[in-house]
Parts: structure tokens; sequence; C-alpha cells
């Protein structure tokens, strides 16, 4: 794999983490509806 490939892989498999974490965030913040991702675990700001 060459270098370039390897740095474009890397950046979207970041930009796919970032975009899934302001899904979750987004879900949260949206009339108090508590985000459950896929593993079970919520985020519970109580």
């Amino acid at each position: 794999m060459t270098s370039v490939k390897a740095a474009l892989l890397t950046f979207a498999m970041l930009s796919a983490i970032v975009f899934g974490g302001l899904g979750i965030y987004a879900a949260d913040a949206a009339n108090d509806h508590n985000a459950i991702d896929g593993y079970g675990v919520t985020a519970t700001l109580r």
C-alpha cells in the first residue's frame, strides 16, 4: 500500500469516527433523548 492510499484510508476512518460521534451527540442533545450506540452504552448526563 502506498503512503498516499494509507493517508486517504486514515482520513476516511477518522472522518467516520468523528461523524459517528457527532450523530450520537446530536441525538442526545435533541429533546433530552438518551442516545444509545451499537454497544448498548448510553450517554446519560443526569
